[in-house]
């Protein structure tokens, strides 16, 4: 075989109220993957683009890991493998990029291999590799990444979760600075309690979120997009947050919030047609104050990591 090529998509975390156990996936953008047969005995990261500060250390990097854990468990880990990392988004947006890039490295070996596993398995791996990034163990990003579409992750130590249905025509804003913010630093200024009414409200929320997906009931959605827990703590990391949150409800989104650990945001809207709106008043706000952007719409992705 002369090999094969894997893209996975990024995802938003969270979806504001979900924290940990929430994820939808990204049209664009995403990763690609390269695996071929390599020169020497064992997997090797031969090349990344786009990410100079990555390590080529299967151990150190989230593709590396997780494509070495499904030889591992294969019984293949002295298979000659050449993989190669094609970044296509910058590192610590908020985006899944390390999520991204652990999907796509664990389903590039088992597409080389002639697909000895289901996609369902690979989930494990990714997600070990993801933990390199941040040392926790979480599917809010992987899952999406992986299967596509929302999906809720009932139980992050067991892996069990559950595909959300998608209503027609939302499309998302995503919205990044240029600046960058660690997910180990985002989630270290995190209190570790949540008072009792808080809780009430956040779950009552996300109850509420899931039961509008499927009933496509955009005014519940609306309604429930609010973040009690973890917005409030983080949206001091985000210059003019509050500012940018308020252009796009003003425009009729259906919700804004921090998309995982920031900077990048969200806003999820209806139809396209609101969501360009959203995108040009927000686009303007930044022209006026003369601040970097990287603003864009984007569809869910409902296929999730594919080989080319």
């Amino acid at each position: 075989m002369n090999g094969v090529k894997v893209f996975a998509p990024a995802s938003v975390a969270n979806l504001a109220v979900g924290y940990d156990i929430l994820g939808l996936a990204l049209d664009k953008p995403g990763d690609e993957v390269i695996v071929r047969r390599g020169k020497t005995d064992g997997l090797v990261i031969s090349k990344i683009t786009k990410g100079k500060t990555l390590s080529k250390e299967l151990t150190k990097n989230t593709a590396g890991l997780a494509a070495l854990r499904v030889l591992q468990h294969l019984g293949e880990e002295n298979m000659p493998i050449e993989m190669e990392l094609h970044k296509k988004m910058r590192l610590g947006t908020g985006l899944g990029s390390s999520a991204a890039s652990a999907v796509a490295g664990a389903m590039g070996i088992n597409e080389y291999l002639g697909r000895p596993l289901e996609k369902s398995d690979l989930l494990k791996f990714a997600v070990e590799g993801e933990q390199v990034a941040d040392g926790s163990w979480h599917a809010d990003n992987v899952a999406p990444s992986l299967f596509g579409g929302i999906i809720l992750i009932r139980d992050n130590k067991t892996l069990d979760w559950k595909r959300i249905y998608v209503p027609e025509h939302l499309s998302i804003v995503l919205i990044h600075p240029h600046i960058q913010i660690l997910t180990s630093a985002s989630r270290a200024i995190l209190k570790d309690t949540v008072q009792l009414d808080t809780m009430i409200a956040q779950t009552g929320n996300l109850a509420s979120l899931v039961a509008a997906f499927y009933t496509s009931d955009f005014n519940m959605i609306r309604r429930s997009l609010t973040d009690h827990v973890i917005e409030p703590q983080r949206k001091q990391l985000i210059p003019h947050f509050d500012e940018i949150k308020q252009i796009a409800l003003g425009q009729d989104a259906l919700g804004f919030s921090i998309s995982g650990a920031g900077p990048s945001m969200f806003a999820l809207c209806e139809n396209s047609f609101i969501a360009e709106n959203t995108m040009h008043a927000v686009q303007k706000f930044y022209s006026d104050n003369k601040i970097e952007v990287d603003i864009f719409i984007s569809g869910i992705n409902k296929t999730g990591a594919y080989k080319f």
